[in-house]
């Protein structure tokens, strides 16, 4: 299969979009994001610049109005003013020859958070989802998903299951997902919420996956695939279940802890690169602070 030619960026939620200002003299302060941050990236990577056409699909959201109007906001800020919002919420929408159009004349698609399941399910093996793929696949195309957004954009999808209780079995719910990468799988709003032991007990139960944890305004833009560097102000934390020895997954009672031997974790920051074939992790020099 060959390398896409799209990208994607994927975000773990929160996006420091400047959304919720009192005031326009507080505008610089909340949008700090602007100079090295997510959307920022994205005007950047789109394949016609500031003028590029985004559509924001608020279809997993539950106040899908108030999200679509934050977003154009926060593009307007960055002089992006060819966005607006695609709002589907059936399956019969998803194959409206209408909305596939506006996908067809998309140079960047984002989707915002909310329920991930929604997402699959109302998205899933349309004419919609399949042209998403296709452009994806062949054009310089961008896909970006922000908390449920992000996690439905993997082949493997977390869509339930407890901090706490994460490494019991049975209580982390996994499914399909909408498949713009495979042999990873995604969680969101990750060290805010200590969602550590979700992704373990996802890599352990498929340790063919490399799980990938995004902290809140962090992301990942995806290149050819596999190449991966870390966007954002915050922290990626990957699990790479390529070595585990052992896990007692099977051995063990619904309910029971589990048991896991030899799981890799490695933690990416701003500007860092991981290689999703090699296994690489490439370190970002950042520069060194001058003592006051």
């Amino acid at each position: 299969m060959s390398a896409p030619k799209g990208k994607l960026i994927i975000i773990g939620g929160s996006v420091d979009k400047g959304s919720f200002f009192p005031s326009p003299d507080n505008l610089p302060k909340s949008l700090k994001f602007f100079e090295k941050g997510i959307l920022k990236r994205i005007s950047v990577e789109a394949d016609k610049g500031i003028a590029s056409r985004v559509e924001i699909i608020t279809t997993a959201s539950s106040i899908p109005v108030e999200v679509g109007e934050e977003y154009i906001e926060a593009f307007k800020q960055l002089n992006m003013l060819n966005v607006a919002v695609l709002d589907i919420k059936t399956r019969e929408e998803a194959n409206d020859p209408k909305n596939i159009e506006r996908l067809q004349n998309a140079d960047v698609v984002m989707f915002t958070g909310g329920d991930q399941l929604r997402l699959t399910s109302i998205f899933g093996g349309t004419t919609f989802h399949h042209l998403l793929l296709d452009r994806y696949e062949n054009e310089n195309f961008i896909i970006s998903g922000t908390s449920a957004g992000a996690a439905a954009s993997s082949n493997n999808m977390i869509y339930q299951g407890s901090s706490h209780g994460a490494l019991l079995k049975g209580e982390v719910k996994i499914t399909g997902g909408l498949g713009f990468i495979n042999n990873v799988i995604i969680d969101t709003h990750f060290v805010e919420r200590g969602r550590i032991g979700r992704l373990l007990y996802a890599c352990a139960s498929n340790p063919i996956n490399v799980g990938i944890g995004l902290g809140e305004d962090t992301g990942l833009l995806i290149t050819n695939g596999i190449n991966m560097e870390a966007i954002g102000s915050g922290l990626v934390i990957l699990v790479d279940g390529t070595n585990m020895r052992h896990t007692n997954i099977t051995d063990v009672e619904m309910g029971e802890p589990v048991s896991i031997d030899n799981l890799t974790v490695h933690v990416m920051s701003y500007g860092d690169h991981f290689d999703l074939k090699t296994k690489n992790l490439s370190l970002h020099a950042g520069k060194k602070k001058e003592n006051a």
